[in-house]
């Protein structure tokens, strides 16, 4: 459904630093850098950070998430552990089960250095 995600940061160079290591858990290569903007480029989409085109500040989405798929609750532990260590904020409950309607998943969130609210979820098998 979609191509490609793009939120906005006001520092490129600390955003692809963090995502870089964040991602990398994930066996997401690192960033390509593009002026003002870093782009993750998967088979299954693309991720971007991009500093406002506009030249207003950015700001994170009020009640907006990012989720990012991980292979595995390790992974997605991995994951939180490697965005708290480069400056991101736990957030909600430490990773963990939920059930959720469409059954088990193995969740963790964090808030990235500019804010926005970024998840890791696992789907566990039924």
């Amino acid at each position: 459904m979609f191509s490609h995600v793009m939120i906005g940061t006001n520092d490129l160079d600390k955003a692809k630093a963090f995502y870089d290591k964040l991602l990398g858990t994930l066996e997401v290569r690192p960033a390509r850098v593009d002026g003002h903007r870093i782009f993750y480029i998967t088979k299954t989409g693309v991720f971007s950070v991009s500093k406002p085109i506009n030249g207003e500040p950015a700001t994170c989405a009020n009640g907006g998430t990012i989720g990012f798929a991980a292979n595995s609750p390790e992974q997605v532990d991995a994951w939180h552990a490697a965005g708290v260590a480069a400056g991101g904020k736990s957030i909600e409950d430490p990773p963990g089960v939920r059930q959720g309607p469409g059954g088990k998943l193995y969740l963790a969130y964090l808030r990235d250095l500019d804010g926005n609210k970024i998840c890791a979820m696992h789907r566990m098998p039924a």
